[in-house]
């Protein structure tokens, strides 16, 4: 008896799901992702095999440059928006809510009070123009502790960290430790490159 053949049909896989599915996440992502902000300062920092990380938000940046220009930066939008008005109301500069807008979305800025709603009135292609001269830090003109107290009553919640270039004079790292310290800032982070950790390290 001669035997039946079965008709074999070739699977078949729908990828219509799949390329949904890919389009969703690629609108997820770009829906939700922070797009990161060119450097103001760039520095070249030093080198540790420290494997502690800094928080993801809540964080003041104190970034030192090897000229030792010193920038300040904060995260969070509301925290900066509170807290140029405290350091306006301190320093009587008013802003507008053009410049109020543009030093929210500033992550970091090296202007000093008096030049600083000047350099939020330029237009985009100006400010990338400028070279900023850094925040005062000595004991005549210490704004920079004014940042840091006013951001720390504005959000209780910040960690201090310094972005310090490693060719930067050891006096300017000292004084903005002691600016810090006078400002009640014992603890804080130093922000270096992570390097290979020797074999025979053991964490203490």
């Amino acid at each position: 008896m001669p035997k039946v053949k079965v008709h074999r049909t070739s699977p078949s896989l729908d990828m219509t799901p799949m390329v949904d599915l890919a389009f969703l996440l690629v609108t997820f992502f770009m829906l939700t992702a922070t797009p990161s902000q060119e450097e103001k300062l760039i520095v070249d920092t030093p080198s540790s095999i420290s494997e502690i990380k800094l928080p993801e938000k809540d964080v003041i940046t104190i970034t030192i440059g090897s000229d030792n220009r010193v920038f300040y930066g904060v995260d969070g939008q509301p925290t900066r928006l509170s807290l140029l008005d405290k350091m306006g109301a301190k320093y009587n500069v008013s802003f507008s809510e053009e410049e109020r807008r543009t030093f929210e979305l500033t992550n970091s800025f090296g202007m000093p009070m008096a030049g600083l709603k000047s350099y939020l009135a330029m237009a985009p292609e100006q400010r990338k123009k400028i070279t900023q001269p850094g925040i005062p830090f000595d004991s005549v003109k210490n704004e920079l502790g004014d940042w840091v107290l006013q951001t720390r009553l504005t959000n209780p919640d910040v960690v201090v960290a310094i972005k310090g270039d490693q060719s930067t004079d050891v006096p300017t790292i000292q004084r903005i430790i002691e600016v810090l310290q006078e400002k009640k800032v014992n603890r804080f982070n130093l922000i270096t490159d992570m390097e290979m950790k020797p074999s025979n390290y053991k964490p203490r």
